[in-house]
């Protein structure tokens, strides 16, 4: 009786393996191969197609690898027995093709002469094996499978960074243990998951990019992404090249998995804070403050840069800083002496005439330091200028009268002061809000799920809270710098007193009691109800900050118009301070850290803007008046 011949299908991406394979399988005597194909797509339609007794099925293959392409076999011919032919021996990909429905799982590296027996023996037929012995391909054909085994087999699992290999379509194959730890998942959860199962999704076409591209390139790719661990994004940077043959074909990828997560919150930390200076030094507007690059082109530019000199950014930004000097500097080159001086000497610090954009001269004071980066590459220049002009003309004069020029300059070393606090206090009043904006949102981000809903409004009212201390901080500076520079605009509107108070009371207390509201009903004003509603905002925040509860206010109509009172319960302002309590900065020496001194400069100010007045009546009361509308 003649042995029965069985209908056999190959799939594998690498021609020269098919056919040495197809070669022996002929030797054998004992199947016919009906077709070939190389990628898991095309073993389904050729499954579909033949319905053949075996199918010899690659593991990684482009598009579709082995692993994924076993439930559409199946699916397509129940009958087909499917013997994986792999390059890995890893014994968890082994197992996890079984589980699919693989019936053998061979390796590349066993000899090829008794692939015949295992598809004979799956088939459930016998096969004579010196037979085989006799049709053996040789050393030739041996080493066409030996250049597609796994060329990384043990080296990597005891590394500290995660390594992996993947399939060419991207599934994962091994894993050493520094991965499976930084995944948190099982070994054999790993195997046969494609990789982006366990990536971000927002990341997840970044990572499949990195994958089609390592495997058609002979470089390798890198891309940073995070990664989905133990319910946690970690950031991590992903290195994936393609492991060749001798004919430089495609047989695996090959990945490193770097975990990252410190270093990018370190640089996110690093960025948040680089914003809050640049936001603080582009509303400085008593200094210049800008950088040039390395050869004194202006790169930025602040408010103070263009309140001195007169240049709009878009104006300046982009020419050489030679633009600021008289004809007789630049004739001689002494701007770019300057910067030779700072980069040899790390600092340079003058005091000159400079020439604002209208032409007009100022003496200033300028400090150009040179800054470098780590790795002690030079990047260019930060410069501060100082309008020092009345103090040069105090100087000038000062034989002709010895007192006024002490006055002058003890008033800029006072304005100076009053700067510097102003900007360490304005720094310290942003700190507490941001810090508890940060710390909620850090604690919804990460502890979402252990929240009760209570507990998560709670948080998001903390973050509002926040918000609005910032806001009111944002409105005062904005407020005090228009009123300074006369560009402050009021309307003039007839408006009811009641709700503005009741804004104001809302907005501010809580914790501090209630106000007791009394004598508002009924009366209006011939005013800017924004306005209103920060006047009273700032005096209550006032008493709530300095003051002693219980908190009052009361209003009456008198003589045209409206006086609005707020009181609290405290000792009232010290008598050294009462004389200067509406200036800009006025704070007692008790109260250094606390405020920034705007707020009564502010309520003054916006009063008088609106035709009315604001002072001050002891113990504990201040006063704002604001025409009647009739």
């Amino acid at each position: 009786m003649t042995d029965e011949v069985f209908d056999v299908v190959l799939v594998d991406d690498a021609a020269d393996v098919r056919a040495v394979v197809q070669r022996q399988l002929h030797l054998s005597g004992r199947f016919r191969v009906m077709a070939e194909g190389a990628t898991g797509r095309e073993a389904v339609e050729l499954a579909a197609a033949h319905r053949p007794a075996a199918l010899v099925l690659d593991a990684s293959m482009p598009d579709m690898d082995g692993l994924d392409a076993i439930a559409g076999i199946r699916a397509a011919s129940p009958t087909t027995k499917i013997v994986m032919l792999s390059g890995f021996d890893a014994a968890s990909l082994r197992g996890e093709a079984l589980r699919r429905g693989a019936a053998d799982y061979v390796e590349k590296s066993a000899p090829l002469k008794e692939l015949p027996a295992r598809l004979l023996s799956v088939l459930g037929a016998h096969f004579d094996v010196a037979a085989v012995d006799d049709q053996s391909l040789g050393a030739e054909a041996e080493a066409v499978l030996a250049a597609h085994l796994e060329r990384f087999r043990t080296f990597f699992d005891q590394a500290a960074i995660g390594m992996a290999t993947l399939t060419l379509a991207g599934a994962l194959v091994r894993a050493n243990e520094a991965l499976v730890d930084l995944l948190g998942e099982r070994p054999e959860a790993l195997v046969g998951n494609p990789l982006v199962t366990f990536v971000a999704e927002d990341d997840n076409d970044a990572v499949l990019a990195a994958l089609r591209e390592a495997a058609g390139s002979p470089h390798a790719r890198e891309v940073e992404h995070r990664l989905r661990a133990d319910g946690q994004d970690r950031w991590v940077h992903t290195t994936i090249a393609a492991v060749r043959d001798a004919d430089d074909r495609p047989l695996y990828l090959f990945a490193q998995l770097e975990d990252v997560t410190a270093r990018h919150e370190a640089l996110e930390q690093l960025r948040a804070s680089e914003e809050r200076f640049r936001l603080m030094v582009e509303s400085v507007q008593d200094y210049a403050i800008f950088m040039l690059d390395r050869t004194g082109h202006v790169s930025t530019w602040n408010l103070g840069a263009k309140r001195l000199k007169g240049y709009d950014a878009e104006e300046i930004i982009g020419k050489h800083f030679r633009t600021f000097y008289p004809d007789e500097a630049r004739s001689i080159g002494h701007p770019e002496r300057e910067l030779e001086l700072a980069v040899r000497d790390g600092r340079y610090e003058e005091e000159g005439w400079r020439v604002r954009k209208d032409g007009s001269l100022f003496w200033a004071n300028v400090v150009i330091t040179a800054l470098f980066d780590h790795a002690g590459d030079h990047l260019g220049f930060a410069k501060v200028t100082r309008d020092m002009t009345e103090r040069r003309h105090a100087e000038t004069a000062r034989d002709r009268a010895a007192a006024d020029l002490a006055a002058s300059n003890e008033e800029l070393h006072e304005a100076a002061q009053q700067t510097e606090e102003f900007l360490a206090v304005t720094a310290h009043e942003l700190q507490s809000p941001v810090a508890a904006i940060i710390g909620a949102a850090e604690i919804l981000v990460d502890y979402w799920d252990k929240l009760d809903s209570d507990e998560r409004v709670d948080t998001l009212r903390r973050i509002s809270a926040g918000g609005t201390r910032i806001r009111r901080l944002l409105d005062d500076l904005l407020t005090a710098s228009r009123l300074e520079a006369g560009t402050f605009a009021v309307t003039s509107d007839v408006v009811a007193l009641e709700p503005l108070v009741d804004q104001a009371c809302s907005e501010v207390v809580h914790g501090s009691g209630e106000v007791a509201v009394t004598g508002v009903k009924g009366l209006r004003v011939r005013a800017d109800a924004a306005r209103v509603v920060q006047i009273v905002i700032n005096l209550l925040t006032n008493a709530a900050k300095y003051g002693q509860p219980p908190l009052s206010i009361d209003a009456q109509e008198r003589d045209g118009f409206v006086e609005l009172r707020v009181s609290d319960g405290g000792p009232g302002v010290p008598d050294t301070l009462e004389p200067r309590l509406f200036e800009k900065f006025a704070k007692h020496s008790q109260t250094t850290g606390r405020g920034t001194g705007l707020g009564l400069y502010i309520v003054r100010e916006l009063a008088r803007a609106q035709g009315g007045a604001a002072w001050y009546e002891p113990p504990s009361t201040f006063v704002v008046s604001l025409p009647a509308a009739v």
